[in-house]
C-alpha cells in the first residue's frame, strides 16, 4: 500500500482530496477507476510536511508531545 499526505477541500456539499501527480503516475491510476482510500487525521502543527524544512530539534520534539 502506498500513502501520501494531502489536504481536504470543500466542493459543493462534499469534501474532496486531490491525489498528487507522482502517486497517480507511480500507481498508474486512471480516470474513473475505483481506488481504496484509508483515512487518518493528522496532527495540526504540520512539522515535517515540507521538504526544505530543517530537522526537528529535541525542543521541537518535546513541544509536540506537550500539545
Amino acid at each position: 500500500m502506498v500513502g501520501c499526505l494531502t489536504k481536504t477541500r470543500k466542493v459543493g456539499g462534499s469534501i474532496v482530496v486531490t491525489l498528487p501527480k507522482e502517486l497517480v503516475e507511480t500507481q498508474n491510476i486512471k480516470e474513473n477507476q475505483y481506488v481504496e482510500i484509508r483515512v487518518k487525521k493528522c496532527r495540526k502543527n504540520g512539522f515535517g510536511m515540507f521538504k526544505d524544512m530543517s530537522s526537528f530539534t529535541a525542543e521541537d520534539e518535546m513541544k509536540g508531545q506537550l500539545e
